[in-house]
């Protein structure tokens, strides 16, 4: 398994919603959650997913944080591999095509990591009251703009996985993501704790030793 979440809390600066050119870069496992649904509170398995955003402005030039960096986007998914999962959902309208019942049960998620894709991001309002830039699409790059030459990329690819955690990379995390990820059943298994039993989580092909050959 592997995969990444943030807070999304505090100030920091927000890219302008829109259509924006993307990479993926990052995934985080976030474990195990508890997730609470009309009162309802159901066990998942969660990832996050980052991308680094190469558009525009309104103004023609390149969308940048003040320090120079490409903005961010993430978006939380349950790994899952149900019809209406949103993970699912994504992956196919950003490949352009279904997936094959083959091709699930040997997907490698790291087959995602420095793909280019177009995301649609949105401004809504959270319970809270706060203002989020959330995504709500994600898509293939149009051929016109292959064609023109993709840019530089920026972030190095990053992978965090449970069964096998870089520790060097978990330091580097926000502390309210590491408090999240070190909630989970399946950290606290590596901390030589007894979690509580939870239902087994649904699982993608995640193999070292056997890389996916099947283009995302």
């Amino acid at each position: 398994m592997s995969f990444i979440v943030e807070d999304k809390g505090g100030e920091f600066e927000r890219c302008p919603p829109g259509m924006h050119l993307a990479r993926c870069y990052r995934i985080i496992d976030l474990g195990t959650q508890k997730k609470e649904f009309l009162g309802v509170a159901k066990l998942l398995h969660q990832i996050t997913v980052y991308w680094e955003i190469h558009g525009t402005g309104d103004d023609g030039q390149p969308l940048k944080m003040k320090d120079g960096r490409p903005f961010g986007a993430f978006q939380n998914y349950t790994l899952s591999w149900s019809s209406k999962a949103n993970l699912r959902i994504d992956l196919q309208s950003w490949r352009g095509k279904p997936f094959t019942e083959e091709e699930m049960r040997r997907f490698d998620l790291k087959t995602v990591l420095g793909a280019w894709c177009m995301l649609n991001l949105i401004e809504s309002k959270g319970n809270d009251g706060k203002t989020y830039i959330n995504v709500k699409g994600v898509t293939p790059v149009p051929a016109m703009i292959k064609q023109s030459g993709m840019p530089e990329p920026v972030n190095k690819l990053e992978i965090f996985q449970l069964d096998k955690p870089d520790m060097a990379m978990f330091e580097t995390f926000h502390e309210k993501l590491k408090g999240k990820i070190m909630q989970s059943p399946e950290w606290q298994k590596l901390q030589g704790k007894t979690p509580a039993p939870t239902p087994a989580p649904a699982k993608l092909a995640f193999d070292e030793d056997d890389l996916s050959d099947i283009p995302f």
